[in-house]
């Protein structure tokens, strides 16, 4: 393991329930094909393997999580088997790609959850209606998160949304912003999207210091400024900070169940640990990518890592480099921070 990394989680995660929408900016390039496996075998996998990797590595928060959308055909006893090994999941639930539900379907699931002992539900909103329905690919589906949230509120649970920022929706956040807050919306952060998956084709309307005035002072205080900045800042002296932690992420697939059931837990975790390691050594720094890739006078807003993960493409477009994207999250990986 890494001299100067420190893993502190560990997800296991199953693909294995369908999502509806077909977002551009998904982070797992969802186009309909499911690749975890039969929820069953993953949920044995997961009461064999998350006990034994926290006897072996006590010092790690371990989870077990089903995916792409939480529209689990039996989402309730789902609910309870992550709750049995001690997933957190179990108190927080996204309701993106769930299927369509009419206002009294809605209430009915949120009613159940809020008895489930669930905690939170969180939504992901792209703008008004008919722009959030195509950035979706689903008609209707602003709609139904409006439903959903209004019954989420009403059952008492937390709420949060994190509003997508672009250079096409600036335009509608305060609008869209407003509704959120009419509808009684919790915690709402505006997001500006990352390249990772799909979301590199949104690079051409990546939100910049050009759509701030369409902002309203109310809409912008949600943006995270010290989290989202523009290039030319992370740029700035000290302002880039290298990333010194990690999580690691084993996804259950077709290719790959057969070896993880006969492999010890912990050695797999290391496993990946050593490819995190390898990924991250096929690469210059961020400072040095900096000097080759970066723009200092660029406008447009970034996350740290989003902008050491542009960086990182542009060098291996470059030069060639083939080393497995490590952070593809369909599949096994990590994630630094």
């Amino acid at each position: 393991m890494s001299n100067t990394i420190k893993t502190e989680s560990v997800l296991i995660q199953n693909l294995c329930t369908p999502c509806a929408c077909r977002c551009r900016h998904c982070l797992l390039s969802w186009e309909g094909r499911l690749f975890g496996v039969p929820w069953e075998r993953g949920a044995r996998f997961a009461e064999y393997a998350v006990p034994r990797i926290r006897e072996a590595r006590p010092e790690l928060n371990v989870k077990f999580a089903f995916g792409p959308s939480m529209e689990h055909p039996r989402l309730f006893e789902a609910i309870r088997f992550l709750r049995g090994i001690g997933s957190p999941h179990t108190e927080f639930l996204q309701c993106d790609g769930m299927r369509m539900r009419d206002e009294s379907e809605c209430a009915a699931l949120a009613e159940g959850l809020a008895k489930e002992g669930l905690r939170a539900l969180n939504f992901t909103f792209y703008g008004l209606p008919e722009y959030h329905d195509r950035f979706a690919g689903r008609r209707g589906d602003h709609a139904l998160l409006m439903r959903m949230l209004r019954a989420a509120v009403k059952a008492g649970l937390d709420t949060s949304v994190g509003v997508m920022l672009t250079a096409e929706s600036a335009r509608e956040a305060d609008a869209l912003c407003a509704l959120l807050r009419e509808a009684g919306a919790g915690r709402t952060a505006l997001i500006v999207p990352h390249e990772e998956g799909r979301g590199k084709l949104l690079e051409p309307i990546r939100f910049s210091e050009r759509e701030l005035p369409l902002l309203a002072p109310e809409t912008r205080a949600l943006l995270n400024e010290s989290l989202f900045r523009p290039e030319r800042e992370w740029l700035a002296a000290g302002a880039y900070r290298e990333e010194t932690r990690r999580s690691i992420l084993i996804s259950l697939t077709a290719e790959n169940i057969d070896e993880y059931e006969n492999a010890d837990p912990a050695a797999l975790v290391a496993s990946v640990e050593a490819a995190d390691d390898a990924y991250y050594a096929a690469f210059p720094p961020f400072s040095k990518l900096a000097e080759e890739f970066g723009d200092p006078e660029g406008g447009s807003y970034y996350r740290a890592r989003d902008l050491f993960y542009h960086y990182r493409r542009l060098y291996a477009e470059k030069y060639g480099v083939s080393v497995p994207d490590i952070m593809d999250e369909r599949f096994t990986g990590s994630r630094r921070y």
